[in-house]
């Protein structure tokens, strides 16, 4: 995995959901959203999110239950983008 990829999409998610951490103090595999995860993202969260990765890279993220799955850690989001920058190649 991308170790250097993770590190900016932490860094983009903190930014464009405003959180109060540093990017090393997300785990690549932890959950994002919900009550039980450590960041407590949300719905609006998950927009601004898919928003910011549009504006970036380029990649529009459907609302889907895919789309849940890509967002549900920074390690999915990562392997769905590297595989989609891969298929834009």
């Amino acid at each position: 995995m991308n170790t250097a990829l993770c590190l900016e999409l932490k860094a983009l998610i903190i930014e464009a959901c405003d959180k109060d951490c540093t990017p090393e103090s997300i785990s690549d595999n932890e959950l994002l959203f919900g009550p039980e995860a450590p960041l407590q993202l949300d719905s609006l969260d998950a927009l601004q999110v898919s928003m910011a990765i549009k504006k970036k890279y380029g990649l529009r993220l459907p609302d889907s239950k895919d789309t849940r799955r890509i967002l549900s850690s920074v390690a999915n989001l990562a392997e769905h983008l590297e595989s989609w920058q891969i298929a834009q190649a």
